[in-house]
């Protein structure tokens, strides 16, 4: 008769992603000054301790809950296929569209973060020059994302993707495709 086996079963299996979820979705309500191990367990329906055994700490698991999970291999070109007329409408309403969207989550917990936090600060820093190579067109949807979601400001705050792209969309394709962006 075969022993049943004992201690821990092997690999991370789905817990490390369950806890990952529940990191994004706590950080993206309650941002990084206010999150806790506790709060993201609770979230996740597991023991405290194996958020500090996956991640070993608060700052750990905040570095892998805000890792953007788009690939921009996967959108930019669609973004451009259609030529670079109505690029900025475009990229305003898939960037509204993703925030809205639980794929959105690392981002709106570090836009939420960054106001309170030197490391979320400098992870948004990160990302914007790594994903959004275009500082001026990052600036108005970092900033429409900070009005939106953490200020909720009206219009802003109430408005469809459609409409946000509307008016935002020709001042980011203004940002892209000028030559001389001093010119008036």
């Amino acid at each position: 008769m075969a022993m049943p086996r004992t201690g821990r079963r092997p690999g991370a299996g789905p817990t490390r992603s369950k806890i990952l979820s529940a990191a994004r979705t706590h950080f993206a309500r309650v941002g990084f000054d206010a999150g806790t191990i506790r709060g993201i367990a609770a979230e996740a329906a597991v023991d405290p301790s194996l958020v500090l055994h996956y991640f070993g700490s608060k700052d750990g698991v905040f570095r892998a809950a805000v890792d953007f999970p788009l690939d921009p291999a996967q959108f930019v070109p669609q973004l451009l296929a259609p030529g670079l007329d109505g690029l900025g409408e475009r990229l305003v309403h898939f960037f509204v569209e993703t925030w809205d969207s639980p794929a959105g989550r690392p981002l709106l917990a570090l836009i939420r973060s960054v106001v309170a936090s030197a490391d979320a600060a400098a992870l948004l820093r990160e990302f914007v020059s790594r994903e959004l190579r275009a500082s001026l067109a990052a600036s108005t949807l970092i900033g429409a994302a900070m009005l939106r979601y953490v200020i909720e400001l009206e219009p802003l705050a109430s408005a469809s993707p459609d409409e946000l792209a509307v008016w935002l969309g020709p001042t980011v394709q203004r940002y892209l495709t000028a030559h001389d962006l001093t010119a008036g």
